[in-house]
């Protein structure tokens, strides 16, 4: 059994042990040629890069944070990897229409342990919608609401029932819950 230090360390390093990669980007349903937005995507970008394999050359992948270093650790290995597909994006997501993506232009959008770090969860959801077409997916991943050694306070955590509840009111529809591990929750949603 791994020792709760190497969970800490895989969460804080963005390795699988947490979150396969290849599960929720296979449930995502991502293909050659779709528009992806990873809306908190985080310095290691977990989820950018295979997205970036997937929906290849005639794709686009938008890596979105608030904290520039973020996009600059982004923009230096997406050169190196000459991933000319990723374009990185600084944005308040809470703030509806300041992230600098047209409206109605994303497939698949993915907000991967992102909610638990506001209180306006509403908020991003709305900017969120924006972004997507009609049809389009979000994929949301967030922590569970049980107690761990690790993660964030259980009273931080995003309530399932609640966003699935609350998803007609912010222009979705909920599809499907999928298993991602033991610490976490997968909800895919359609944008009506």
């Amino acid at each position: 059994m791994r020792k709760v230090s190497d969970l800490f360390m895989a969460q804080i390093t963005g390795g699988n042990s947490l979150l396969d990669v290849n599960v929720i980007l296979t449930k995502a349903g991502l293909k050659q040629g779709m528009v992806v937005a990873d809306l908190g995507c985080g310095s290691t970008g977990h989820f950018v890069y295979p997205a970036s394999d997937i929906v290849g050359k005639g794709g686009r992948v938008y890596a979105v944070d608030i904290m520039r270093p973020v996009l600059e650790t982004i923009n230096k290995r997406k050169k190196q990897e000459a991933a000319d597909n990723i374009e990185t994006v600084w944005s308040n997501i809470e703030v509806f229409n300041a992230t600098k993506i047209e409206s109605g232009s994303v497939d698949i959008a993915l907000l991967i342990n992102t909610l638990h770090q506001s209180h306006k969860r509403v908020e991003i959801i709305r900017e969120t919608v924006r972004m997507m077409k009609k049809s389009g997916l979000l994929i949301i991943v967030e922590w569970k609401n049980v107690n761990l050694p690790f993660g964030p306070p259980v009273d931080e955590r995003v309530n399932c029932d609640r966003l699935k509840k609350s998803a007609p009111k912010l222009g979705l529809e909920f599809k499907e819950e999928f298993f991602v591990g033991q610490y976490h929750y997968g909800l895919i949603f359609e944008k009506i």
